[in-house]
This record gives structure tokens, sequence and C-alpha cells, in this order.
């Protein structure tokens, strides 16, 4: 019984230590993947002024060249109140070349209903792609007429004042990653200058890559083509924060749930020391008869590999299967709202298990080495001289 419970030790830490890391893993690939789908990999910014960039026709003619460059776009972002007829809310207003951004971007790839090519139409209202949560809290549907407001939308002479226009609903995306589905909407460049009263300018060329890793060193290019007064801002730069979370969580779980390999660890050092301790009259008899030291000290040593064998190799067919079937019918359901995700995301990677693997195993045969050490120092002599 008690070696029963050294072996559960052993796999209840192994279990923990793949599906908490998992977690983490799924969270961040997720995130990733997700921001990545919804933003550029490079983005080029005019650091002299907050007006803009006002050439930047000519600025988009300099990046295609460059290695590794996939789709260069130009983008008017605007912080603007849509009215709907539920309420009002704050969202981010992105304006698009509707041709760059699908090549730049994947979130207009997930189009529930309407067509990106009717933001092109001229004649009536501008149109106008709302995320599916959005749409759906502000009581709108495809065809819809929306109220947008630009805050600091026209100057007056007391200062900047609102400036609104009306936008016909085009079309309604969703992307499953609830803060681009909740605060973002798409409309054309024009449509967009046209309500900031910007003239015919753009806050950010977008490039996006063949490999995101390459960010950093492909922005340094970028910036030196561009020439002065022009900065960059890569996708990790825009999320450092929230990725060095993740990776200090990562750190922390590791640690904690660490902790409950060393409870099997102690676990196995007291089954064999209770052993060892139970045994003392059949260790001294065996080695009267001639074992040797070595030999009785393989036994427990051998008993110790044994737990650890069989605790790791029962904690990683019960984690993996758990992890595989929890991630795939999402079994942990989440809060969007709080979360940017529905339900939590199981990714374990097999070189986690290797080395939880070696960390178990490792653990488990230094626990022997004690109670094993202990065993050889038996004198025959002294335990049978009263039996």
């Amino acid at each position: 019984m008690i070696t029963v419970i050294s072996v559960v030790g052993v796999m209840a830490g192994v279990i923990a230590l793949i599906i908490s890391l998992a977690v983490n893993n799924g969270f961040q690939n997720t995130l990733q993947r997700n921001m990545l789908a919804a933003t550029a990999h490079v983005n080029i910014l005019n650091a002299e002024t907050l007006t803009g960039i006002s050439d930047w026709r000519k600025l988009l003619e300099k990046f295609p060249g460059m290695p590794h460059v996939v789709a260069v776009a130009p983008v008017l972002y605007d912080q603007v109140v849509l009215s709907g007829s539920l309420g009002r809310k704050l969202v981010t207003l992105k304006g698009i070349d509707t041709s760059g951004e699908l090549a730049t971007s994947d979130t207009l790839k997930h189009l529930k209903s309407g067509s990106l090519d009717r933001l092109k139409e001229d004649s009536g209202l501008p149109g106008i792609i709302l995320g599916s949560k959005l749409a759906q809290d502000g009581g709108l549907r495809l065809n819809s007429v929306v109220t947008v407001i630009d805050p600091q939308g026209t100057l007056t002479p007391f200062g900047p004042g609102p400036h609104a226009m009306r936008f016909r609903v085009a079309g309604i995306f969703e992307t499953n990653f609830f803060d681009v589905d909740d605060t973002w909407a798409y409309a054309a460049i024009g449509a967009v200058q046209k309500l900031s009263s910007a003239g015919d300018v753009v806050n950010t060329i977008e490039i996006r890559l063949d490999n995101p890793d390459l960010a950093p060193q492909m922005a340094g290019e970028a910036i030196r083509l561009a020439g002065p007064g022009y900065s960059s801002m890569t996708w990790e730069e825009q999320n450092r924060q929230l990725f060095h979370a993740l990776k200090l969580e990562r750190v922390v779980t590791f640690i904690t749930i660490g902790l409950i390999e060393m409870v099997g660890a102690l676990n196995i050092l007291i089954t064999l020391t209770m052993i060892v301790l139970t045994k003392y009259k059949d260790i001294a008899v065996l080695m009267s008869m001639g074992a040797r030291r070595g030999q009785i000290r393989r036994i427990f040593v051998m008993e110790g590999a044994m737990i650890g064998v069989i605790g790791t190799a029962l904690g990683l067919v019960v984690g993996y299967v758990f992890c595989y079937f929890a991630g795939q019918y999402h079994w942990i359901p989440l809060d969007e709202s709080v979360y940017a995700l529905s339900y939590v995301p199981f990714e374990p990677r097999p070189l986690d298990g290797l080395w939880i693997t070696a960390v178990a195993l490792g653990v488990s045969l230094l626990a022997t080495l004690y109670p094993a050490r202990n065993a050889t120092r038996i004198t025959p002599v002294e335990v049978l001289r009263y039996e």
C-alpha cells in the first residue's frame, strides 16, 4: 500500500506538470495566433508629428522589395464612438485599403455575413464591417445604419469637436478573439479620413512577413529605407507585457507544481526507509549467507526506480490523454470578457514530456540513495545476536 501511494505521488506530480504547462502553452500560442491574425508584424509610424503620414503612397513603394516581406498596406486608426440601437460604445475604427488588408491581416477572412467588396461602393452611405460581439451589443445587423462619432473630428474656433457620420453595416466578422470581435470595426480609408477630417493621410504602414520571428530585424531595415522621421513597432513590442506575464507564469507554475514531484520523492524516501527498518533481519541473513553490499544496494535502488518509472509512465499517459480530450472538446469554459477566450486551450508539447520524465526519474533515483546506503551499513552479527 505504501508503494502504491508512492507511485500515485509521482504520477500526480507528472500529471500536474503536463497539464499546467499545456495550459500555459495553449494560452500563449492561441493569443499569439489571434494577435498575429489581427495585426501586422511591423508597423511604420511618423515619429515627428501626430498628424500621420502624408506621403504614404510614396512610402509604400519602398518596402515590397525587402526580403521576407509578404505584403504592405496603409492603415488609418481612429478611436470613435459607435451608436447603435441598443447604446453607444467606444471602438477602434480601422481605415483600410481593401486589397492590402487581406494580405496583411486575417481578420476580415472570417466574415459571417456581408462582403468586403461593399466597402468599395461609392454610392449611398459608406460601408462598415463590425465584429460579431460589437454588432450584438449594438443591436446591429447586416445593412443596418449606424452612427459613428469621432470626438475630435471637427476643428472649431474653440478647439477640436465631435464629428458624426452615418455608415451602413456591410459585413460582420467573427475571429473568436473577444477583444477584436468586441471593439474593432473596419471601413475604407477614404471614409475614415472624411470622418476624422484628417485629409489624405494615414497613421500606420503595416508590413507582413513570411516569418514573424524576423520582425525586430526587418523593422530596423524598414526604418533605414523609410528615412529619418519614422519609427517602427513590432508585434512583440505591442504585446510585450502580456507575453512577459505568460513567461513569468510558466516559471512560477513549474516551481509550484514541481513541489509535487518533491512530495513524490519524499514518499519514495519514506517507503524505502521503512522497508529497510522492517527488513533488518532479512538483510542480515542475506549478508551472512554471502550477499554483497552492492547487491543489497541495488535491490533498493531498483525498487525506487520502479516506483519512479511506473508513476512517470502513468502520469504521462493520463496527462496527455486528458489534455487531448480537454483541448479537443473544450471541457473548461471561460468568460470571454475576462480571458479573451471562450475556453481553456490545451497544447501539450512532446519536449515538455521529455524533460518532465527526466526530472521525475532523476528525483526518484536520488530519493533511493539514503535508504540504499543505510541498508548496506547493517552489521549481520549485531542484528542476529539476539535472534
